[in-house]
Formats: C-alpha cells, sequence, structure tokens
C-alpha cells in the first residue's frame, strides 16, 4: 500500500507518493489551481499514481497541507461573521492590542485593518461570568434567542460566541450555542471554550472569530476533496496537517479550521528536522524558498520551535503553531526601482499566472528566476524537463532594471540575486539571534524549487554549514506530512504564583487535562502503544506581560519540587532576553498534549561510491556569472551521483524539483542518504 502527501504551494502543487513497505518515494509537480485546490490536488495524485505505476486504490492515506484558512483572511475572502459577547464588550475587537507591524512611528502610517466580525454583526448577551468561574448573571435566554434571530436575519453564514470569562465557566457559551443551533442548525457555530479556552478575551474572542471566518469556506473545500475521491472510487483516509505539525481528520479540520493557517510551512519544518538528524546534525536552520514567500525556521536539539501565538495579516491569532517567518521573497518575487533609484525585490510576486517572464505564460515583469536564468544559473527547462525556459523573455525583463539603473544586465541580474539573499539573511537572524541563538552553531537546509538555487550564498551569509540540500528539496515539505503524527492539545488558565499551590495541586490540575487528552487518543482510534501525552507550564515573572512554555514531566516534577520550574525557567529566560531577576514566579496556564505516533517507513540509504562524480556530468561546457565574470560551470544530473560523489563549484545539479548552485570555493560532498552537503573547500 501507498501514502500520498501534497503541498499546496502559491506557484506549483509538490506531491510525494511512497511505498510503506520499501520507504521508495516518487515526487511530482503540477500548477497549483488557486479557485479550488482541490482541483490541483486530484490532478496531482492523478499524475504521480502514473508516472509510478500505481493504482488508485492501493493509496491508503492521503495527507494535505492548504492554505485555504490562510488565503481566506489574506484575500479578505472568508464568511459574513456574526459575534456575540458579554453586554458592554461588543468593541472587543476595536480596542484590540496597541501594536504596529514596524517599530518607530509605524502608528503614523499604519491602517488598522477591518475586524473580522463587523461591529453592526455583533451583539451583548445578558450574563455575566467571574473570572473564578462563579456565575454573577444568569443569561437571559429570550434576549440572546431574539439577538441571534437578528444575526440571522442579516445573513450571517458563521456565528462566534465569546463571553467574557468563559474560559473559566463555559456553561453560558454552551447554552447559547444550543439556543442558536435550535433556530439554524445549518449555520455553524464556534465558542471560545473549544477553540481557545484561556484568559486574554481579545486574543481569545479574534482567534474564535478567525474560526467562524474560514470555517465555510474550509467546509466547502473539504467537501470538494471527498467529492473528487468518490468520482475516483477512492476510499483513501484523509489527514489534514495543522498549523503545528501535526494532522487532525477531515471532519476536524471542517470544525477547528483556525489550527491549519500556517498548514504548508509545517511540512518543510518538519521534515528538515528529520533530514538534519539524519545527517547528523540536530541543530539546523532550514529556508523554504517557493515562487512567491520563503519560510524559515528553526530546529534546536531536533525539535522545531512551537510558538503560542502567530500572524496571519496582521491579526495576532493564538493557535499553536511551529515557529515559522514567512517574508515576500520567492523565485517569481518581482524586481524594481523605485524613485529612490535603489533596487528592491519584492514582496509582489509574478505568481503561478502568468509567472516569471521566463515561463513564456505572458510575464514581462523581473523576478527573481528570471535573474537566475540570465546568470546562468538556471538550465534552459524546469520541472523535469516538462516545462521550457524562455531565455530571451528573461533577458529583456531583466533589462529594464538594467536600463533603470545604467548598468549591464548580467549585474543587474547579479543584484536581484544578492538582494534576495539578504531578505532571506534578514529572516535568519530573527529565529536565530533574537532568539538568542548563533546561526553559526546551525547547518543550513534548503527548501522549495528555488530554495537551493540560493542556499550556498545564504550559508555564506549567516555562516551556517553545511548547507544540506535533501534528495528532494522542490518537494521537502510534502514529503515531512508524511513524517507528521496526529496532535491535539488540551490546556486551561490557571494564575497562581509558586508559594500559593504545592506539587500535588499542580499535578492533579495536569492529571485532568492529560485524561482528556487520552480520551480524544482513543476517539481516533490510535493503537494505545503509540499514544503519548506531554505536559506544559506556561510561566512568567508575577503580573508580567507574557510568559514562556516550559516542558515538564510529572514524575520529575514530583522529585525535584516547584523549584524544577523556576530553574528551567531563569535558565530559558536568560537564554532569549540576556537576563533573570529575582523576582517570584506565577503559572498562568497548563497544557496537555496528545500524540499519536503515525508508522513512518525510513527513507532509503544508497550503496556508496568515490569521489569522481564524473559520471553524472552532463554538460561541462557551460558557464555562469560570478563577481563580475563568467566561469566555466559544469551541470550535473544528481540522479547519476552516488554517495561519497565530490563536486567542486562552480557548479550546478540539476534535478527534477530543484536545481542546485554550488560556488566558487566551495565543494558538495554526496552522504549515504543522497543529502548534498554544501561546505567550503579546504
Amino acid at each position: 500500500m501507498y501514502r500520498v502527501a501534497v503541498d499546496v504551494g502559491g506557484t506549483f502543487t509538490d506531491v510525494v507518493l511512497q511505498n510503506e513497505e520499501t520507504g521508495e518515494i516518487f515526487v511530482t509537480k503540477v500548477p497549483s489551481t488557486p479557485s479550488d485546490q482541490s482541483i490541483g490536488l486530484m490532478d496531482g495524485i492523478l499524475k504521480i499514481c502514473r508516472e509510478a505505476g500505481v493504482s488508485l486504490s492501493d493509496i491508503r492515506t492521503i495527507i494535505h497541507g492548504t492554505t485555504v484558512a490562510t488565503n481566506a483572511v489574506l484575500e479578505g475572502k472568508g464568511a459574513k461573521v456574526g459575534l456575540i459577547t458579554t453586554h458592554g464588550f461588543e468593541q472587543i475587537l476595536h480596542v484590540a492590542r496597541s501594536w504596529t507591524p514596524a517599530p518607530v512611528s509605524a502608528w503614523i502610517g499604519f491602517i488598522k485593518p477591518d475586524p473580522l466580525a463587523d461591529l453592526t454583526n455583533t451583539r451583548g448577551a445578558l450574563e455575566r461570568i467571574s473570572a473564578q468561574g462563579e456565575i454573577i448573571r444568569e443569561l437571559d435566554e429570550d434576549h440572546i434567542r431574539r439577538q441571534i434571530q437578528e444575526l440571522y436575519e442579516k445573513s450571517v453564514e458563521s456565528l462566534t460566541i465569546s463571553l467574557i470569562n468563559s474560559y473559566a465557566n463555559p456553561v453560558h457559551e454552551q447554552r447559547i450555542r444550543e439556543i442558536a443551533t435550535e433556530i439554524n442548525p445549518d449555520i455553524p457555530v464556534s465558542i471560545s471554550y473549544e477553540i481557545l479556552p484561556e484568559f486574554r478575551e481579545y486574543e481569545r474572542t479574534l482567534t474564535t472569530v478567525m474560526n467562524s471566518y474560514v470555517r465555510p469556506p474550509m467546509q466547502k473545500y473539504l467537501r470538494n476533496i471527498e467529492n473528487k475521491l468518490k468520482e475516483n472510487h477512492m476510499r483513501s483516509r484523509v489527514g489534514i496537517v495543522r498549523s503545528d505539525g501535526g494532522l487532525m481528520s477531515i471532519s476536524a479540520a471542517a470544525t477547528r479550521p483556525v489550527h491549519t493557517m500556517l498548514s504548508g510551512p509545517s511540512g518543510g519544518v518538519t521534515a528538515s528536522a528529520m533530514i538534519g538528524i539524519q545527517a547528523g546534525f540536530r541543530n539546523v536552520i532550514s529556508f523554504d524558498m517557493g515562487g512567491t514567500s520563503t519560510d524559515v525556521a528553526l530546529t534546536y536539539d531536533g525539535k522545531p520551535r512551537v510558538s503560542r501565538e502567530t500572524k496571519v495579516g496582521t491579526f495576532p491569532v493564538k493557535a499553536p503553531s511551529l515557529e515559522v517567518v514567512s517574508i515576500g521573497a520567492g523565485g517569481g518575487s518581482i524586481a524594481h526601482v523605485p524613485p529612490t533609484g535603489a533596487l528592491r525585490v519584492g514582496p509582489k510576486s509574478a505568481g503561478a499566472d502568468p509567472g516569471p517572464a521566463c515561463y513564456g505564460r505572458g510575464g514581462e515583469e523581473p523576478t527573481v528566476t528570471d535573474a537566475n536564468v540570465v546568470l546562468g544559473y538556471l538550465p534552459s527547462s524546469l520541472v523535469g524537463g516538462e516545462m521550457k525556459l524562455d531565455v530571451e523573455a528573461a533577458f529583456k525583463a531583466v533589462g529594464k532594471i538594467a536600463e533603470r539603473l545604467g548598468i549591464d544586465v548580467y549585474r543587474a541580474a547579479k543584484g536581484i540575486y544578492d538582494i534576495v539573499n539578504e531578505n532571506m539573511y534578514g529572516a535568519i537572524r530573527v529565529v536565530s539571534v533574537e532568539k538568542g541563538y548563533d546561526p553559526r552553531d546551525f547547518a543550513l537546509i534548503a527548501l522549495g524549487g528555488a530554495g537551493p538555487l540560493h542556499a550556498n550564498a545564504l550559508g555564506r551569509l549567516s555562516g551556517s554549514f553545511p548547507v544540506i540540500i535533501p534528495p528532494t528539496p522542490g518537494v521537502l515539505s510534502a514529503l515531512g506530512f508524511l513524517q507528521s503524527d496526529i496532535r491535539n492539545e488540551y490546556s486551561k488558565t490557571f494564575i497562581r504564583t509558586l508559594s500559593q499551590i504545592d506539587v500535588r495541586s499542580l499535578i492533579r490540575e495536569l492529571n485532568e487535562l492529560g485524561k482528556e487528552a487520552e480520551e480524544w487518543l482513543i476517539q481516533e482510534s490510535v493503537p494505545k502503544d503509540q499514544q503519548t501525552v506531554s505536559f506544559e507550564v506556561d510561566v512568567r515573572y508575577f503580573r508580567q506581560g507574557y510568559e514562556i512554555s516550559i516542558q515538564v514531566d510529572k514524575q520529575t516534577l514530583i522529585q525535584n519540587g516547584l523549584g524544577l520550574l523556576k530553574s528551567q525557567f531563569d535558565k530559558i529566560h536568560e537564554k532569549i532576553y540576556g537576563f533573570k531577576m529575582d523576582i517570584e514566579l506565577e503559572i498562568v496556564n497548563l497544557r496537555a498534549v496528545a500524540i499519536g505516533k503515525v508508522t513512518s517507513p525510513s527513507l532509503p540509504s544508497s550503496s556508496p561510491g568515490n569521489e569522481d562524480a564524473s559520471h553524472a556530468l552532463i554538460d561541462k561546457e557551460h558557464k555562469a556569472f560570478f563577481d563580475g565574470e563568467f566561469l566555466p560551470t559544469p551541470l550535473y544530473d544528481r540522479a547519476l551521483l552516488k554517495p561519497n560523489n565530490r563536486i567542486p563549484g562552480p557548479a550546478i545539479v540539476i534535478q527534477k524539483d530543484s536545481t542546485t548552485l554550488v560556488l566558487p570555493g566551495y565543494v558538495a560532498v554526496v552522504d549515504n542518504h543522497m543529502n548534498l552537503l554544501i561546505k567550503e573547500e579546504v
């Protein structure tokens, strides 16, 4: 039997097919279909099955990373949302937080986005619950019934219920949902206690509203997938990738789509951790450079960093996700010269249609891909020879930049290449230096179709070596999906200083959350021997505005006492912020993380060869532009390489899903798992 992983990107949809018995993989790409991603998904599955000679009936599992929810928010194409909150708090989304997307007077030019739930579609419930969960005012059911009917008459497509202090007692939220369902069972209802049962009403309300905003388009998309599978007589189990790298069922994704906001990038991070460990490096920085954007992430000691809050556009969403920094730098990023006369690259992208000028689809704007063609870094075809590149169109497009700057076309192309690299280097510093890590202590892993072309240069900027190019960098996110485990989280707000509690009461609270997590794993039909539940405690200095998540082992906590939390907190705080203080600590939230381990076939290794890579040489006459001159830059076919083969730079290694550039003064060596390891030539 086989498993298929599908990663939908802005330009291409990547598909990986894996034999569950042998671990053998097949990869392919198809153009993305932004109007309905399920079309590209099915096209990719059909194509890879044809190429591998596999029957559709042999596909046991489909694992899918999707950008439907993210795109709905970024493009403003979500549902019309109605919001019910406690009377007197109707402006909660407008009050928000005093945050701007950039420092130094950014508030002058920052235009706050319209809330995802309009104030005219917001109603206040006559009720009140205290922060301790006590009912201060009973819910006025007749009043709220009239309010809901008003909203439904205004044609709201999705309803959010987020009451003050409901994290401490959800009884009123649950009753309002019952009333709403009685009035119209077809309108989906999201309640904050189920989406984010934690304090801080703005983040809780916004996250729940965003869940409602993307729920109808996500439900429609998932129905399209199910219909296409039925049309092709497929009974495969479908897993949707969560933002934190775990998996959820189609029904769970339809109910809580806010957990898929960073579904796509998480696959690349998961795969990078696996590739790094495989190559002997537990500390890695990955950058996934696609057609539209680049996602950068850091993995420390083999574990990707998990963030409890991320931003979708300018909205701070509090949902667990792998910590990824995204910037508008991709192969399709458009170069332009503003009135200041300084060359800029991105964030605007040519996308999949028309795409870069060299794609020959009518694009005329100069892009990073066009610059790579002009410099000789890209061969004359892409996607395994299926897409011919229009070299003349690339020169014409980049020529516009050269003319504007008054330089020749090659220096203009090199400028585009260098600037996009500097942009990505800035993102690397955000995930490393700004978090207390030195990038020189990490290996660099390149993902995405465009990543390996820029990896060596980026490693030189950051000092991160070796630079690792996996066997299938262009589809590595999809490959990462195959390593994803079933995952969910259960949390609660529990605000106590360490002096106010003892270990037994803390363990009792953790056990309650752990029981919920175990029950969920049973519902998901995860075998007992594949179930694990881990625990986290969010801790801060007393009354501090932010907290740090600390992983705890219950047995170790019992043995060492609450002093263990303090020592761990001080260590992490000092690493991130450079200092620690002798101030009382306060617990804020408790969390149980449920994981159902998925058996993932290991990637096959190859028998070793020797250093001579001449058998893979396909063009020794090729030349490329480096530092003001053209140098002989032989082309190698990656499919013909063997472990221990050594390729001195400058050189270009071509393959079906990507192209790797080895700079002068560097050498690429093939390891036993067919990774290319690029380092300085000694």
